[in-house]
Parts: C-alpha cells; sequence; structure tokens
C-alpha cells in the first residue's frame, strides 16, 4: 500500500502526498572506472552531547562511520572533514583531528577512498604573519599525510584576511607544497560559500583570480593531484579545465551544474567531489555506473533529475546546505535523530526542509517510504505544523 503524508503548502494551507516507490538502486561491485567521485560526508552529533552554537562538537561516532560506510558501499570516496558548512561552524579542529584519524582507519579496513581537509581553522584570530598560516597548513597536513588520507589543501579564511596580493597566496601554497612533498588537492572555494573568502587567490576579478590558480598548478603540476572548485559556475570551471596541465584533474565542486560538467565536451570532463553526492549516493552511484558503459544519455536520465533537489539544498545561504544533508540522512535511517553540531539543525526552515523532503521524494530517494513519513511527520508536530 503506497504512503502517505499530509505536507504544508506554499499557499499556507495543506496537501496529501502520495510517496513513490523508491528506486530499485543497485550497489556495485566496484568504484566507478570513468571518472573518480567523492561525497563530502556531513558528521552525525551525539544527541546527548551541548552541541550548541560555540561548544565542542560532540560526535556519534558509531553513526557517523556508518554514514561513510554507506557511502563506500555505493562505489563513492569520501571527502573528509573539508566541510566549510561545518568547520568553523561547530566542527572544531580536535574533533577534526579525530574524525580524520577514525575515517581513515575505516578507509583502509574497506579499502575505500579517501581525501581529507588540510586547513587553518585551529588558529584563534587573525595571525599576524604569513609564516603563522604556513605553519597551521603544515600541522594538519602531518596528521592528514599521518592518517594516510589525500590531502585537500582547503582555503584558508586566515590567509584571506592576511593577503595583501597574488603574490602571498603564491609564497604561502609554494611553502605548503614543498612540505607535503606529495600530490594534493588545491581547494578554490567561493565566497558563496563562504563569504571570509571573497578575494581569493589575490583579487576579485575572477579572471584575475584563476590565473593565479592555473599558474600556480603548472607551477607545481607534479605535487597537484587536482583541483577541487567549487564557484558555481559551470562556464568557468569549463575554462580552467583548459587552463591546466593535462596531468592536472579537475574535482568539480559546483552542486548546481554537475551532471554536464561530469559527463565532458567530448574532449575533457570533471571527475567529482560534491557536497550533493551525499545526499544522492545511489542516484550518483547509478549514473556513473552508466557512464562506466558509455551510455551518456542513461548517465543523464539517472543524475539530472537529482539536480533540483541539489540546487534547493545549496540555495543561499549557502552555507547551510548540510542542514537539508543530515535532514535526508535521517529521515532515510542513516543517523538516530536531527540534531547537529554548533546547532545547524536550526540553519534551515520549515519550508526549506519540507521542500527537500518532496523533490527527494520525486527523486526516488526516499529509500524507506514508511520511516521517512513518520520521520517527517514527528519533525513537524515538533514544529508546531499541524497533520
Amino acid at each position: 500500500m503506497s504512503t502517505q503524508i499530509t505536507l504544508p503548502a506554499p499557499d499556507g494551507g495543506t496537501e496529501r502526498l502520495t510517496l513513490r516507490e523508491p528506486a530499485a538502486w543497485q550497489r556495485p561491485s566496484a568504484p566507478p572506472a570513468s571518472r573518480i567521485a567523492y561525497a563530502a560526508a556531513h558528521v552525525v552529533a551525539d544527541p546527548y552531547a551541548d552541541n550548541s552554537p560555540g561548544r565542542p562538537a560532540g560526535l556519534d561516532w558509531d553513526a557517523t562511520l556508518a554514514v561513510r560506510r554507506d557511502l563506500w558501499s555505493w562505489g563513492l570516496g569520501v571527502a573528509e572533514a573539508m566541510d566549510t558548512a561545518q568547520r568553523g561552524m561547530g566542527l572544531d579542529w580536535t574533533a577534526t583531528r579525530e574524525l580524520i584519524r577514525r575515517s581513515a582507519a575505516e578507509a583502509a579496513s574497506c579499502g575505500g577512498r579517501i581525501v581529507a581537509g588540510v586547513g587553518t581553522d585551529q588558529l584563534t584570530g587573525v595571525p599576524r604573519t604569513l609564516d603563522e598560516v604556513v605553519a597551521a597548513y603544515a600541522e594538519q597536513l602531518a596528521v592528514v599525510q599521518g592518517y594516510g588520507a589525500t590531502p585537500v589543501l582547503m582555503a584558508s579564511r586566515h590567509l584571506a584576511a592576511l593577503a595583501t596580493g597574488p603574490e602571498d597566496y603564491l609564497r604561502v601554497y609554494e611553502r605548503v607544497l614543498r612540505e607535503a612533498g606529495a600530490p594534493v588537492v588545491l581547494h578554490w572555494l567561493g565566497d558563496m560559500f563562504d563569504p571570509a573568502l571573497s578575494g581569493y587567490w589575490g583579487s576579485t576579478d575572477l579572471d584575475e583570480a584563476t590565473a593565479t590558480f592555473a599558474a600556480l598548478a603548472h607551477a607545481h603540476a607534479d605535487l597537484v593531484d587536482g583541483v577541487k572548485v567549487s564557484l558555481l559556475d559551470a562556464g568557468r570551471e569549463v575554462r580552467l579545465r583548459e587552463l591546466l596541465p593535462p596531468t592536472v584533474k579537475v574535482y568539480t565542486g559546483d552542486d548546481y551544474h554537475y551532471p554536464e560538467l561530469i559527463e565532458g565536451d567530448g574532449k575533457r570532463f570533471s571527475h567529482a567531489l560534491l557536497g550533493a553526492f551525499a545526499a544522492i549516493a545511489p542516484a550518483a552511484s547509478a549514473a556513473l555506473a552508466r557512464l562506466d558503459a558509455d551510455d551518456r544519455a542513461g548517465f543523464r536520465a539517472i543524475l539530472d533529475p537529482t539536480v533540483p533537489l541539489a540546487r534547493h539544498l545549496f540555495a543561499p545561504p549557502t552555507p547551510y546546505y548540510k542542514t537539508g544533508i543530515a535532514f535526508l540522512s535521517w529521515f532515510n535511517g542513516r543517523q538516530p535523530g536531527f540534531t547537529m553540531v554548533g546547532g545547524l539543525h536550526g540553519g534551515r526552515g520549515v519550508p526549506h526542509l519540507v521542500e527537500a523532503f518532496r523533490l527527494a521524494d520525486a527523486a526516488g530517494l526516499l529509500l524507506d517510504p514508511e520511516l521517512a513519513a513518520r520521520r517527517m511527520r514527528a519533525y513537524l508536530d515538533v514544529a508546531g505544523v499541524p497533520g
């Protein structure tokens, strides 16, 4: 029998929604071959910990690692501890370090791919010198490499606050790359994700910033596995692909245009390192399997219907996108409750989360419709929305 639920409607009334049966997603026997794909996994808060704003993060380690095992089971890699929607917004460096240790060990035990974020968020206040920024990067780099994960050099708020031009960025990154001594992923995060990163790479002119970014990749191509680009600008990502050395991969972080960027234009394509893939893992896995079979139409037929959900989750204010991803994780049974570090479960309102529920249903991503409806009803009861 079909599952139904009464939801608040945008006009202030209610609507009775009949949930569709979930798609028959099949877990793959191996990761995709034609593209490398990472999902930026969220952390699950311990519901008994004081995860209010400003408090140290208390994690439910069993549930957090279960989320990662689920992603690996879909053939996706895990992008660990690199999410600015939680780092600096509740996920402190002490918890981050332990998260990387545990996730890297879990990855080693199951053969899963893992990259992990290297930043400067252990610093307090604005550093006085670039040397302090380099030292902070080096500290986190040693942790990530020591635990066996591939480092992702994340954009630094501290560097953005201190740098006076592109030369400062180049000096810092060149020193950190030499410290790494092995290939890393560079990350360019747009200010729609973090306003403190405006003017990153030394200019608010994106053409000038792109030139600096590409120059760094060319000068150190032997130490750059790839670049993750999160600018939500498909045309700029396509142009950047043409400017980079042929050995340097592009990992799209564009949660609005990922189907066409991953498919490519017949000459070049992007791999994936996406927050959206944490929400749509079964569909992403199935779509990449079609791409492996050179079935581009099948790839798009599976992935395109997920874009409305991704665009909704990443709508402004974009830094709060993880709220919707944790919400989907909860009503799909991946975590025991809808609680987040830093109190971020309050980062989106009832209308946003109700629409996320509708869009997940439309994309066939409610894996257990009865459980999803029951948990959605519980959320609405707590929010004071009549049924």
